[in-house]
């Protein structure tokens, strides 16, 4: 059975999807280093769903919990959850959370923002990409404002239905039109990759590697 396009993307790395990106004329495609793995031996990938949200302290935490649990509810299954919480004080996901999205088959989560139950979530295997960590909730605290829309995390543009890969060396987002030839032309990459390091634990000088494969 032919592999799904989830399947093959998160069989590469990120160092050689944004090889083929740079290579394609398309190197800011990496966001901020300071977003990091829960795990650093997982790896996510998958079409993105996209949200946003804002601290807005006047809402109720009944408020707060009904639209994050919309939330919840409006991620589909099969995709990567990328949020843009615009906030540095809170935590964006917990364990219940987790466990939940991950009942519901989104396949993991990347936010520009915080990360709280962190040894349950990772006793699940549920891949998590933030940036710091903080017992402080949503509650009553935080609103969501958008589902589905385009966020910016960085200085990278994220729509609905780009793609995601994300590993211990960070994490690349390849727009939804050039998934099929970056991946196409990654695993090219990687197939040559495996066979110069062949050439090259059996004596090829690293020189002449290069030149022969114009890969290093």
């Amino acid at each position: 059975m032919a592999k799904s396009m989830t399947e093959r993307l998160a069989a590469c790395y990120t160092g050689a999807v944004y090889d083929v990106m740079r290579e394609t004329g398309y190197p800011n495609c990496v966001l901020p280093h300071e977003i990091r793995p829960l795990d650093d031996s997982k790896t996510l990938a998958g079409p993105i769903w996209t949200c946003s949200g804002r601290i807005d302290e006047s809402i109720s935490d009944d408020e707060s919990l009904m639209g994050w649990t919309g939330l919840l509810s409006a991620a589909p299954a099969g995709t990567v959850l990328v949020c843009q919480p615009n906030d540095s004080t809170i935590a964006h996901m917990g364990e219940l959370s987790a466990e939940t999205l991950n009942h519901r088959g989104v396949l993991g989560y990347v936010v520009d923002g915080g990360n709280r139950d962190s040894e349950f979530i990772r006793k699940l295997g549920w891949p998590v990409f933030f940036r710091y960590f903080t017992p402080k909730d949503v509650v009553g605290k935080w609103k969501v404002e958008s589902m589905g829309e385009p966020i910016v995390i960085g200085d990278i543009d994220i729509s609905s239905g780009d793609w995601i890969l994300a590993d211990i060396d960070g994490v690349v987002v390849i727009p939804q039109s050039m998934i099929d030839s970056v991946v196409t032309r990654t695993e090219e990459i990687m197939s040559t990759e495996s066979e110069l390091r062949t050439m090259i634990l059996n004596g090829m000088d690293p020189k002449e590697a290069y030149k022969k494969y114009r890969l290093f």
